[in-house]
């Protein structure tokens, strides 16, 4: 009776109430909760965001990775570890750019996503409203929708999930669930939640070269596994109590099934399909149901010619098979290679390697039933295809059947199943396998975060409009050709002028293109890049190993200018916390500069690694007071950074840090009368302080010591502020002290539980504090970087 009554409540609220999907915002209302034909929001834009009318969810541009955003929805409060929950993308696998991206309403109805200059959106909504009333607005369910004035729904985004389901979303036969690639990585991936042909909802593994169904069992029927294949409907979802029905007989029960707060169902990277309740009190996600609990069921979950097991400790945990290697260290689903040659089609020179408990789902080239083991490795040997072969014995059927194998895929090792399998190998190594075979296991490991670094030529057709137009009145082209020559003349004499300065006065070597070019190898090894250009690795004549970078042609001659500023500005410093130049190229178009080589890359890339325990946190935190403080208080002139980031605090082969990228630096007068020469904000996203937004505040070194307490928070709660608002993360960490209510315990809330070592509590606690005294809204409020050093030096003695 509860069942059916749960059914019909929920084909109630898909098929005849409309009120979950579009009402919660059914009256027009102003923004931030609408947008109207013809208005734009922009990624360049810190609050161009669409909001629910209960704040719940937030539309707008999210930071994905290096100059890569996507349009997307997503919780607008934060978990514990700083972490958004995205719900929904637009546009997952084609970031868009940094800058001049839009998400447009265009006067016809037409929800487009464009990237930059290009002529062809990156995503449409491929709408049309002829009353030219259209409006785009976001609910209290999380659902996104354009709807015109005579409360027609022209598009919503529950209509085509990425991976998740929110409560009252139907899953339908138009639509599929997709995983993220990762944790980190939200393009899509290899698994699919989807109504099938026989309208079974099923989970399926699909990439390049494989797919196959793996729930429900596919060695079972349908209406063996319950599911009822005359469901041609075709829809399934979950309301908000946490009970789920399909059309096809699937439902279940969430353990906290009843009221509970905000639940989602997850199609994971891990390829499992999951629910999950918000327990908002600790700011985490708790799985409340999932559909598979043997992990190492999941098809594809290691690749080829590996298997998988389950570790009591490590949980699921793949291996290559013996006298197999790794393909890609980074990620299992390319699977292993022999580390052996296979000897020609129709040699019989091959034996077989004995492996108990290993099963391979699927790929069989035949089925042989009552046959004998020699009789299996005689057709194994015979066929050209033949990897391998399954033997087991049937205990039903009284029997011992054998599985050739033309496919290594789906592999799994457990004690608990009762078959072989036999590895097809040369005979030369087969004894040495027999002996010494140690099968290579790695844990899977999908903590290391992507960036996505957008580089494109983007097609500037706006302007090429301009130019044909100016080439159409011929005495303004004669006007610009004197004008290019007179500034080409006076040009050339005033850079040659500037360069031989340069070289005299700060000692730096002055390198050529070519010489560059062939340190380099062609700039062929990448190890960053940024706003202001790529980074190369290269190696110089003498063998000194080096970092060149390229920075980035423009029109309006900004390489020229950002060479210089580097230049003239660490030609004054001398500090063993920031980075030193060697060189310099200024040729034809090209802007290199050549620095020391910093061996262990960005403390952005290092966050997330082990690499950095608490100790070599704190040096990274004190090595960088130390540099910042001398740029501020101790230089000839006084040198603003405005841009201190992640990603340019750099780690040398001792992890010891050195501030580097001083392209947005700023000189000021001791005296401080320089400190309003600023034409534009400069910084990074999420790092840069609140008086930038403000024309009548002044810009002084208090907006390097609001970046520096952001990047330490970073460094103490993991979470990750690229690309975010400013002041969330330490509006956050002074909630937590707030609710403790005078307690110690929230610390350990704080703190980044996944790195290595232990810390001191006391000491902690005031290194979070001197954090947030550096994020202080008040520049006034804000210390010193100097003080800043001394703070922590009285941290370092407590210890």
């Amino acid at each position: 009776m509860a069942l059916s009554f749960t059914f019909i409540s929920v084909i109630w609220l898909i098929f005849i109430s409309p009120l979950p999907l579009i009402s919660s915002s059914s009256s027009f209302s102003s923004p931030p909760f609408a947008l109207k034909l013809g208005s734009s929001l922009s990624v360049e834009k810190k609050y161009d965001f669409l909001f629910s009318p209960n704040n719940l969810y937030t539309a707008g541009f999210y930071h994905i990775g290096e100059n890569a955003y996507c349009f997307s929805i997503w919780l607008t409060k934060p978990l514990s570890d700083g972490s958004r929950t995205i719900v929904w993308m637009a546009n997952r696998d084609s970031p868009v750019n940094g800058k001049f991206s839009k998400l447009s309403l265009l006067k016809t109805g037409n929800l487009i996503l464009r990237d930059a200059y290009q002529r062809l959106p990156i995503w449409a909504s491929d709408t049309r409203d002829s009353t030219e009333t259209a409006v785009l607005r976001l609910n209290n369910s999380g659902n996104l929708f354009l709807q015109n004035r005579d409360a027609k729904v022209l598009w919503q985004s529950f209509d085509s999930p990425t991976n998740t389901l929110l409560p009252t979303q139907p899953l339908t036969k138009f639509a599929s669930l997709v995983s993220s690639r990762s944790l980190t990585n939200h393009s899509s991936g290899f698994y699919k939640l989807l109504f099938d042909n026989d309208n079974v909802v099923r989970l399926v593994y699909s990439d390049s070269k494989l797919i196959g169904v793996y729930w429900p069992n596919p060695e079972l029927r349908a209406w063996e596994s319950g599911r009822n294949v005359y469901g041609s409907k075709r829809v399934a979802a979950m309301d908000s109590s946490g009970h789920f029905i399909s059309t096809d007989d699937l439902f279940f029960n969430t353990s906290d099934a009843g009221d509970q707060p905000l639940r989602k169902l997850t199609l994971d990277f891990d390829g499992n399909f999951r629910a999950y309740s918000l327990d908002e009190s600790r700011g985490i996600w708790q799985v409340t149901w999932q559909a598979i609990s043997e992990g190492c069921s999941i098809h594809g979950s290691c690749g080829e010619n590996s298997t998988c097991s389950n570790d009591p400790i490590h949980g699921r945990k793949c291996s290559c098979l013996p006298n197999h290697r790794m393909i890609n260290h980074t990620d299992w689903s390319y699977g292993c290679e022999p580390e052996f040659n296979p000897t020609s089609c129709g040699n019989s020179e091959y034996d077989f390697l004995h492996l108990p408990h290993f099963d391979f789902w699927g790929y069989d080239s035949r089925y042989m039933p009552n046959t004998t083991l020699s009789a299996c490795k005689q057709e194994c040997i015979n066929s050209c295809s033949c990897k391998g072969f399954q033997f087991k014995y049937d205990w039903n059927k009284g029997f011992s059947i054998c599985y050739p194998k033309f496919l290594l895929v789906n592999g799994l090792s457990s004690v608990n199943f009762n078959g072989s399998m036999y590895l097809k190998v040369p005979k030369n190594i087969s004894l040495s396998l027999n002996n010494n075979s140690v099968v290579q296991g790695f844990n899977l490991n999908c903590s290391e975060k992507p960036t996505i670094q957008l580089d494109r030529d983007y097609d500037m057709y706006h302007q090429k409009e301009s130019i044909k137009f100016l080439k159409l009145v011929t005495y303004v082209v004669g006007g610009l050709e004197i004008i290019c020559i007179v500034y080409f003349v006076y040009g050339t004499r005033s850079n040659s002028s500037t360069r031989g300065y340069l070289q005299a006065t700060s000692g730096f070597k002055r390198f050529s293109y070519a010489e560059l070019k062939k340190a380099s190898k062609s700039f062929s090894e990448e190890i960053g890049r940024g706003g202001g250009g790529i980074v190369y690795k290269g190696v110089l004549s003498d063998n000194r190993v080096v970092a060149i970078k390229h920075l980035n042609e423009s029109r309006n001659m900004q390489g020229e200018a950002e060479l210089l500023a580097e230049i003239s500005t660490l030609g004054k410093l001398n500090h063993m916390n920031l980075i030193e130049i060697l060189g310099y190229c200024a040729e034809s178009k090209h802007r290199l500069l050549v620095y020391e080589y910093m061996e262990n890359g960005s403390l952005s890339q290092n966050l997330q690694s082990k690499n950095l325990d608490w100790d070599k946190r704190f040096d990274i935190a004190l090595g960088t007071a130390k540099g910042l403080a001398y740029l501020h208080e101790e230089c000839l002139e006084w040198i603003l950074h405005c841009d201190v980031k992640p990603h340019n605090i750099l780690l040398d082969c001792n992890y010891k840090p050195k501030v580097a990228d001083f392209g947005l630096s700023k000189l000021l007068d001791r005296n401080g009368t320089r400190d309003m020469e600023f034409t534009r904000a400069r910084g990074t996203r999420g790092y840069m302080a609140p008086e930038w937004l403000f024309v009548n505040l002044p810009i002084t070194s208090k907006v390097d010591v609001y970046s520096y307490g952001v990047v330490m928070l970073e460094m103490i709660t993991g979470a990750n502020q690229s690309g975010g608002s400013e002041g969330r993360m330490d509006s956050w960490v002074r909630e937590k002290i707030v609710a403790a209510g005078g307690k110690n315990d929230w610390v350990q809330e704080v703190v980044d539980s996944t790195v290595i070592g232990n810390y001191n509590m006391s000491s902690m606690r005031t290194l979070i504090k001197v954090a947030l005294r550096c994020c202080q809204e008040d520049k006034d409020a804000r210390p010193t970087m100097s003080q800043v050093v001394d703070m922590l030096l009285h941290v370092e003695d407590e210890d």
